[in-house]
């Protein structure tokens, strides 16, 4: 907690200003260009002057000023030829007094040792609440202000919010379209950062309306490009090799959400958006609220509740105590069930399926449990209709046991269910494996292979020929041993967790690969043409043509033919994009198209006797 001098701890009568930021900084402030050299001759004037003002302010204020900034020139008249300061300084563990109060407080206390060093002095402020609330207002004028100061301390979130800020420009302003979110993460939103952390920014880009390349080569094709921004903007601003860039598109963004990954959620939990274009906040909030299920976050709030609400419960009356001990014991047991994956049932019905699963199907949970659960659930409804009126010492100091007991038990429930299905999702890991490794050998040609030869043939014909790397064939043999494993009823805990993580990466990198190699193939089996200034083409699939007649249209006219046994197209038919894109996801691979000559004499009809067929497009 900021401590400050005794007999200053009157409440603010003044109501906090929405977007306040500090004077003398207008909203027309000097380029980058501009700033930088003016910044280093003004820097250079009045070292000795900063220096010693912010020896005092570390002195007096040392665990909690998180950096000390020259801001540029002002442009009143009455500020101009002030020094003006920013003094960044956090609150996160401030609760004595009100933002607004504390911020003038501090205000008044730096003002008074900056005068004492030069009365040109001009200190300003700003509490690190005060500037992560502004992003969240999707107010950024204060990131700018950072990115134009020139630091003179800096405990490492100057730097961080000076390079993020001039990297999210260079983003927007060649990618705007394709960004939704970029967002400030990891130690420094945490508390927990030192000047050697490295700088997490996570940028989710928008891949729902491509049409011109597959979801992969769009993100590989903007991440190569948002990281060499990232070196660029280390170049500009001297912070090198610290900028740590994590780049998503929206699609697997989602689908991480929905498979509750523990970077996606501490990402959600702890970053700030330094651009939103309304997807990282509402999920923020739905995060924060608990309504992001089954994740952790939501399942560990479910689970809490009960210690939460027993310690309340002791310091209440009868009826009081009674709410709380149902909630204490019914809350976290539909926790429990929507870990094992079934929906929360209501109160009403929770016991009945705790007793169905837990007892009876999975023997995990002993049935006097169950029971404690029943009794608790009459006593509240037999007090909430009067059944009961009051609720007596003894048997208000024998239920305070029984929560407590079921709690303690209800824990090691928790691990069971993570255990059986820890062990049970190997199962789904191996045939989901399965499934994509006889796809990428289907597409090598080898058809029919039995699950027993099905390592033995992916290792010699598909990794000793280089095709996929022998990491994967390492992370392939671990996902066989587990499942076997698992049919001897030897898997362990470590074993099951390790499979699950590494099976992600191994199917995330051969469905990767599959799509390219499609991707490929499709190339080949298209027909480029030119007719006027127009370009089109014909992709060839095994007994259907489809033809795109202008490919740069914004609504492209999509047809379709059906392919003669001597090469000739037929009758051509009206088609569209989700027809295509069906035909697409159905196609063979590898796929084969051959060209024969009837085919040019179809060219003409469809695009004109001045069509030309392009090579090496």
């Amino acid at each position: 907690m900021i401590i400050l001098p005794q007999g200053d701890t009157h409440m603010a009568k003044k109501a906090p200003k929405k977007n306040s930021q500090p004077k003398g900084v207008e909203a027309t402030l000097p380029s980058t260009e501009q700033l930088s050299n003016e910044a280093a001759k003004s820097l250079e004037k009045i070292k000795g002057t900063l220096d010693k003002f912010a020896k005092k302010v570390r002195v007096k204020y040392e665990d909690y000023t998180m950096g000390i900034a020259l801001l540029p020139p002002a442009k009143e008249s009455e500020l101009k030829d002030k020094i003006n300061v920013l003094v960044l300084m956090d609150d996160s563990d401030s609760t004595k007094m009100s933002k607004v109060e504390l911020q003038q407080k501090l205000q008044n206390l730096v003002m008074e040792q900056a005068q004492a060093v030069d009365k040109n002095l001009n200190p300003e402020v700003l509490l690190l609440s005060e500037l992560w609330q502004a992003c969240y207002d999707a107010k950024y004028d204060l990131l700018q202000m950072i990115a134009m100061a020139a630091p003179v301390f800096d405990k490492g979130m100057l730097a961080a919010v000076k390079i993020a800020e001039i990297h999210k420009t260079m983003v927007l302003k060649k990618f705007e379209k394709y960004i939704v979110s970029y967002v400030l993460a990891g130690s420094l939103t945490q508390g927990r950062a030192t000047p050697e952390s490295d700088i997490d920014v996570f940028i989710v880009i928008d891949d729902t309306d491509v049409k011109k390349m597959t979801r992969v080569e769009l993100k590989d094709k903007l991440r190569a490009i948002i990281v060499g921004m990232g070196i660029d903007a280390g170049n500009m601003t001297g912070i090198k090799n610290k900028l740590n860039i994590q780049v998503y598109i929206m699609t697997d963004f989602w689908d991480n959400i929905k498979e509750a990954n523990p970077i996606i959620f501490t990402f959600l939990r702890d970053g700030i958006p330094f651009y939103d274009r309304g997807i990282f906040m509402p999920w923020k909030q739905l995060l924060k609220m608990g309504k992001v299920k089954p994740s952790p976050e939501a399942i560990d709030m479910y689970k809490s509740t009960g210690d939460q609400m027993l310690q309340r419960m002791k310091f209440k009356l009868n009826e009081v105590a009674m709410e709380d001990a149902f909630w204490a014991t019914f809350t976290p047991s539909q926790a429990a069930i929507m870990l094992y994956g079934l929906p929360p049932p209501t109160p009403k019905e929770t016991p009945e399926v705790m007793r169905e699963v837990f007892v009876k199907k999975e023997k995990l949970l002993e049935d006097e449990y169950v029971k404690m659960l029943e009794r608790i659930l009459k006593v509240r409804k037999d007090m909430e209709h009067f059944v009961k009126k009051d609720v007596s010492g003894k048997e208000l100091d024998e239920i305070v046991d029984m929560v407590d007991k079921y709690l303690k038990r209800l824990g090691k429930l928790f691990e069971q269910i993570t255990e059986v299905k820890e062990k049970a999702d190997v199962m789904h890991v191996w045939e989901s494996t399965v499934t994509v490794v006889r796809d990428i050998l289907k597409i090598e040609g080898i058809e029919k292979v039995s699950d027993e030869a099905m390592v033995k043939i992916f290792e010699s014909e598909v990794v000793h020929n280089g095709i996929i790397p022998e990491k994967y064939l390492r992370i392939l043999k671990d996902v066989e041993k587990a499942k076997k494993d698992y049919d001897k009823g030897k898997l362990t805990m470590p074993e099951a967790h390790k499979v699950k993580k590494d099976s992600r990466e191994l199917l995330k990198f051969m469905v990767e690969h599959i799509q390219r190699k499609r991707g490929r193939e499709l190339e080949r089996a298209k027909i480029r043409v030119k007719h006027g200034k127009k370009f089109g083409e014909i992709l060839l699939m095994e007994k259907q043509a489809f033809i795109t007649h202008d490919i740069d249209a914004e609504q492209r006219e999509i047809t379709k033919a059906p392919i003669n046994a001597n090469g000739s197209l037929g009758q051509i038919t009206a088609s569209n994009l989700e027809e295509l894109e069906h035909a697409l996801a159905n196609l063979k691979i590898p796929h084969k198209a051959f060209i024969k000559e009837p085919i040019f004499e179809d060219l003409k009809g469809i695009f004109g006797k001045d069509v030309e067929i392009l090579v090496n497009f």
